[in-house]
């Protein structure tokens, strides 16, 4: 099964994909909306993620939750980005916590692979935990 992990910053989509737990080194590591208040740019963010989607074969998208409140909450952009995520029609999308996730790397010895970017690493972490 392709999983795609996804954690998001500001207005970009950190990225990562792991067929059957096994790090697959793709030349898109992020997707970035320009500009959130041009539906031209909306438009384009949303069929380049359909169109990597597709390309990879992702059969589950699994998302970092950003908090809605307090000191960490996501900002506007990372919320309509999570909304897009969701609203595409090709695979099933989960939100995990950071909780969740900070729990999981306690309980497990995880390696990080040799070619994951240090960026990425949250992402690998939530594809990795759907498994």
């Amino acid at each position: 099964m392709k999983i795609c992990g996804i954690e998001l910053k500001a207005n970009n989509i950190i990225l990562v994909v792991l067929d059957n737990k096994n790090f697959l080194d793709l030349k898109i590591k992020k997707l970035t909306l320009e500009d959130d208040e041009k539906q031209e740019d909306i438009r384009k963010f949303c069929n380049e993620f359909l169109l990597f989607l597709e390309n990879e074969n992702i059969e589950k998208v699994v998302i970092k939750k950003r908090a809605k409140k307090g000191n960490f909450a996501g900002g506007a952009v990372t919320f309509k980005l999570e909304g897009l995520i969701q609203l595409n029609p090709l695979c099933e999308v989960e939100l995990i916590s950071a909780q969740s996730i900070s729990s999981f790397e306690k309980k497990n010895q995880i390696e990080f692979p040799n070619s994951l970017k240090k960026y990425q690493e949250q992402a690998y972490l939530c594809a990795l935990y759907s498994y």
